[in-house]
């Protein structure tokens, strides 16, 4: 079966190449032209064709129905060649199985001690800066979220410098990992010294996990690793547990997904704040009134409405995973559109936060828009962890991270925008405030 003749195909395709210097240049201005040529519309990614679906329904038809629109495509078969077989990028016959052992690693008991863990590092950091510094915000936040996910992850499993060592490797493959995936294979196997530090990264991540979990013992952590290796030994004839491989390859998709992820969010968090110091002022009143200058703990969370409303509008406008691919795995129809099997699907949540229909004043900041659960936008609209049985395991995790960070910060210091420093999209395997440096102020009592 062939895609059908009135499947509407975007302009301006190029000879060869198709879509892809425009998606390359003008990624988020081409997403959101998309719309406008239809509900489902073709475009080329050189050779290959692939199916942009533009409404909110369709695109919880594809994330609900992950069997037929499995995990694959362009984008995932690459990231999967990288890092491994984890949760997040399992295909459907393989992902039931790893949810059910993941899940207990974040079940809401476990929540205030990751709290704990990520109150003392974010205190850390928030006591680092001086008066008047000028900070690089996307650097300081991901430094940040590295060290609660190594914090999250290890702290009751490895010793503190071979904990060091982990985050060192960690992070050189979260560096390198954009690099490897855009690459040709061919390009990424010759010996050049990024590519040496990629490989040797690994290797020696690989050789420190497998030794940390041959030779774990159940001493009853609280962290991820021992949750993963309880998950291991819960081996069953019905229920096989997880292998140490499969340990290893979801450690590794936990760090790279939960750092990037939250650091950005965070980090954008902090712009639209400095752009809109009325919305800023409010939530130093908040912050004041619940944390009375010291720093925000779990059991400050309900009290911090307008933090979490701010940490929503930010995932809105600037969700962090901006577009992904899923593959048919049969023969569908879509919008009334016939799909092939093998057929790759995009969908967008940037290009679903955007829409006008969905969003009333999509482009503006307005975290008040949450504020009344009777008129906030449908569910089905609001898709930066995904959707249906796919959607992101560790969503509460990040959530609370970065609701604690937001609130701890705004409790101490002032922000405002450096001059010469405006901060600009940039669209790579998530999407980065490009540029963004703040002024940090010490607030006075």
């Amino acid at each position: 079966m062939n895609i059908t003749p009135a499947l509407p195909r975007a302009p301006g395709a190029l000879p060869l190449l198709g879509h892809t210097l425009t998606l390359l240049r003008h990624p988020l201005e081409f997403l959101r032209s998309l719309p406008a040529h239809g509900d489902v519309v073709q475009v080329r990614l050189g050779p290959a064709r692939a199916v942009a679906v533009c409404t909110a329904e369709l695109t919880q038809q594809v994330l609900r129905d992950d069997r037929t629109f499995d995990k694959g495509g362009l984008l995932y078969d690459r990231t999967r060649d990288v890092i491994g077989a984890g949760l997040a990028a399992s295909p459907h016959s393989q992902h039931r199985r790893k949810r059910r052992l993941v899940q207990p690693a974040f079940q809401p008991a476990l929540m205030p001690g990751y709290a704990q863990l990520m109150t003392a590092r974010i205190t850390q950091v928030r006591d680092s800066w001086h008066d008047g510094q000028i900070i690089d915000v996307p650097g300081e936040m991901l430094s940040l979220t590295s060290g609660i996910l190594m914090a999250a992850m290890f702290s009751s499993t490895l010793p503190a410098p071979v904990l060091q060592r982990a985050l060192g490797e960690m992070n050189t493959i979260s560096h390198g990992l954009l690099r490897q995936t855009v690459t040709p294979p061919a390009l990424n196997r010759v010996p050049t010294a990024a590519n040496r530090r990629y490989r040797q990264a690994q290797r020696s991540l690989r050789a420190l996990l497998d030794t940390a979990i041959t030779g774990h013992a159940a001493t009853g952590g609280t962290d991820l690793m021992s949750a993963l290796l309880a998950a291991r030994d819960r081996d069953t004839v019905t229920e096989p547990g997880l292998t140490t491989e499969e340990v290893r390859d979801e450690l590794v998709t936990f760090f790279i997904a939960g750092t990037e992820t939250t650091g950005l969010t965070i980090a954008w968090a902090l712009h639209l704040l400095a752009h809109h110091p009325a919305i800023a002022s409010r939530l130093r009143t908040e912050v004041d009134d619940t944390l009375a200058g010291g720093a925000a703990h779990h059991r400050h969370l309900p009290h911090l409405p307008l933090a979490q409303r701010i940490i929503t509008e930010t995932l809105r406008l600037y969700p962090p995973g901006w577009i992904f691919t899923r593959r048919t795995t049969a023969d569908t129809r879509l919008a009334g559109h016939l799909l092939p099997a093998g057929t790759t699907v995009v969908y967008s949540p940037y290009l679903v936060h955007h829409l006008a229909d969905q969003y009333p004043d999509p482009e503006h900041f307005v975290p008040d828009r949450w504020a009344d659960p009777d008129r906030s936008p449908p569910h089905g609209a609001y898709i930066p962890f995904g959707g249906g049985a796919r959607k992101c395991v560790g969503e509460q995790f990040g959530v609370t991270e970065a609701v604690l960070a937001l609130a701890t910060l705004t409790a101490r210091w002032h922000f405002t925008p450096a001059p010469g420093h405006p901060a600009r999209p940039r669209t790579h395997l998530m999407l980065y405030p490009d540029g963004l440096r703040l002024k940090v102020t010490r607030r006075t009592a």
